[in-house]
């Protein structure tokens, strides 16, 4: 059974509300389905192109935005800079087929507070949205040599 999300003080949040931006409908139906068997969350849109996830973003003010970095339209990470900006108080989680070390730092430079390498989504998705929902970085145990520390300090 999946873990419930907290909140930064430990308590359950109530709805978590959840933008998910992934091209690939397959995959975006198998991250709507993970997360949707956690209650306190709440998918309140589904995108499918950068330019699409600004506009939703802004309209629609979500907790948290699970972001693929290769989108058509615009890319995730310039996605990422203009939702910044319009919706700063949203939590981007990266979600890419990327896994180079490279790209994390530059997601995380951008702002996202966590990154995922679809090809662990199964085993981490779930761990990396709970830990992004504390105000805790995450960036997978294949990137555990890895010090983002310094990259992970975007803002709040």
């Amino acid at each position: 059974m999946a873990t419930a999300p907290l909140t930064s003080n430990g308590r359950h949040a109530s709805p978590f509300r959840v933008l998910i931006v992934e091209d690939h409908e397959t995959f975006r139906r198998f991250t709507c389905s993970m997360l949707g068997e956690i209650a306190e969350l709440q998918i309140v849109g589904e995108a499918a192109d950068g330019l699409e996830a600004v506009h939703k973003a802004e309209e629609l003010r979500p907790d948290l935005i699970v972001l693929d970095i290769g989108l058509p339209q615009l890319n995730g990470m310039e996605a990422a800079r203009r939702i910044r900006k319009l919706s700063p108080n949203s939590k981007i989680l990266m979600m890419s087929q990327e896994s180079s070390a490279d790209v994390v730092q530059t997601a995380l430079r951008e702002g996202a507070k966590g990154y995922v390498v679809k090809m662990d989504a199964g085993s981490e998705l779930l761990r990396a949205v709970n830990a992004v929902i504390r105000g805790e970085p995450f960036t997978g145990v294949r990137f555990s040599g890895h010090d983002f520390a310094a990259f992970a300090q975007g803002p709040e």
